[in-house]
């Protein structure tokens, strides 16, 4: 094999012009011949039995010639790769040149990592919001502890929103009950929106031991066999509960928290809420900065690499819509969409990404950023104390490359925002109308 020719092209492109003399050819041909010799059919031999020669003879020399090039082709293109020391992206486009008994030239064009030049990456400035916690921050946190601990007792009175009914029920499709439509015992939160539109407004005003008829239409987009239908429901209330929501005092601090006190209880809230803020008002300032970084950078993206990134995001979708038991046609369906729509629309956040990931990496090369062994060793510590988990299974299921990388992409992050200016949010607004007017 012989690279004959490297052609930098636009986007990030490279074309390779790769020869493959006579001698190499030649083998390829005879392993051909004998992968193919099996399937062909030459009258006075047997299947696989024919000499090359005969064969050639009866359908002409360049019988084997295809699949010789599919065979030397890989091995080829690598080569020629790892000669050249190219970084390619994706998979080449490849055009077959000549072939023939004194070998074949094909030209293979391929995408390569960009060259990237940064922009500022220190120095900037972003807006970062004042972390502010009042007395009803911490109230309404109390209130989301005291309806998590909240109970359920029964009451003699008539069904309210927000009240719980236990029913029995029965759907009737002109007259007759059909699958799926019946329960018993059932408890249904009314106002949770869990069952279909109109169904828990009229158990409103409804009884323990009251049974009546609720007519129900099925929206257009729920199961076909009952899509857009008029049903009727039988339903009998069993028992009607409510929510008991517990006294906020000091019992109530004993017994959700480690506190004797409510007033203990609610400054470790306020130092907590604080905590929580001033870590999200961080990630939306290192957020802010990062997309400056990466509106900065100067570099020809190849159309592959945002495919690529694309595929992978429309992907990692169809695996959420999976684990939550919705088959992607279902998903489309429902948004009335295409796959081919679909991707088209991921291609946007998709070419944000990999601006994102090639500022990432121009960064870590500048600054020859690196993670050491104890540093993904603590950051792998870090997840198994998170999620409970021993250190070593974290480390049997978690690749330590991946570890490795992320811990170098917070180091990134970190350079960048400890560098970077905080202004507040109003100085920050203020400051791009004056851009804006200067531009105009």
């Amino acid at each position: 094999m012989s690279v004959k020719s490297c052609e930098n092209l636009e986007k990030s492109q490279v074309k390779l012009t790769i020869e493959v003399g006579a001698e190499e050819f030649e083998k390829a041909v005879n392993k051909a011949y004998l992968q193919m010799r099996g399937k062909m059919n030459v009258p006075g031999f047997r299947p696989g039995k024919a000499p090359r020669k005969i064969i050639e003879g009866m359908y002409g020399a360049e019988v084997f010639y295809e699949e010789a090039v599919n065979i030397v082709l890989p091995d080829a293109y690598e080569a020629a790769v790892q000669e050249q020391k190219l970084e390619v992206v994706g998979y080449p486009q490849v055009e077959l040149e000549s072939c023939g008994k004194d070998g074949v030239v094909f030209q293979c064009t391929v995408a390569v990592y960009p060259e990237v030049t940064l922009g500022q990456y220190k120095g900037l400035e972003a807006p970062r919001a004042e972390v502010k916690v009042m007395a009803a921050d911490v109230n309404a946190r109390l209130k989301e502890m005291a309806e998590r601990n909240s109970r359920l007792v029964s009451v003699e009175r008539a069904v309210k929103k927000g009240d719980t009914a236990t029913i029995d029920f029965e759907g009737f499709d002109n007259g007759v009950a059909f699958d799926g439509g019946k329960g018993e015992n059932f408890d249904l939160e009314i106002g949770s929106g869990s069952f279909v539109p109109g169904f828990e407004d009229q158990l409103v005003g409804m009884k323990a031991g009251e049974e009546k008829d609720i007519d129900i239409t099925f929206p257009e987009n729920y199961t076909p066999e009952l899509a857009g239908k008029p049903v009727v429901f039988h339903v009998k209330v069993n028992e009607v509960k409510a929510k008991e929501i517990p006294a906020m005092d000091d019992e109530f601090a004993k017994d959700v928290s480690e506190f004797d006190t409510l007033k203990e209880l609610k400054a470790d809230l306020k130092k907590k809420i604080t905590g929580e803020r001033k870590e999200s008002a961080q990630r939306a300032f290192e957020d802010v900065l990062m997309q400056k970084v990466a509106e900065g950078i100067t570099c020809d993206i190849p159309d592959a690499m945002v495919d690529l990134q694309a595929e992978q995001m429309a992907n990692n979708f169809k695996q959420q819509l999976a684990s939550q038991g919705i088959p992607f046609d279902q998903y489309l369906k429902m948004t009335g969409t295409t796959e081919a729509d679909f991707l088209s629309q991921a291609h946007g956040p998709a070419q944000e990404q990999v601006r994102m990931d090639l500022a990432v990496e121009a960064i870590i090369k500048a600054e020859g950023l690196e993670a050491t062994d104890d540093e993904v060793n603590a950051e792998m510590q870090k997840l198994a104390d998170k999620y409970g988990m021993d250190l070593e299974s974290v480390k049997k299921y978690l690749p330590a490359a991946q570890v490795r990388e992320q811990v170098i992409r917070e180091k990134v992050v970190k350079l960048v925002a400890d560098s970077a200016v905080a202004v507040a949010p109003d100085a920050e607004e203020k400051k791009e109308d004056k851009a804006e007017e200067t531009a105009e």
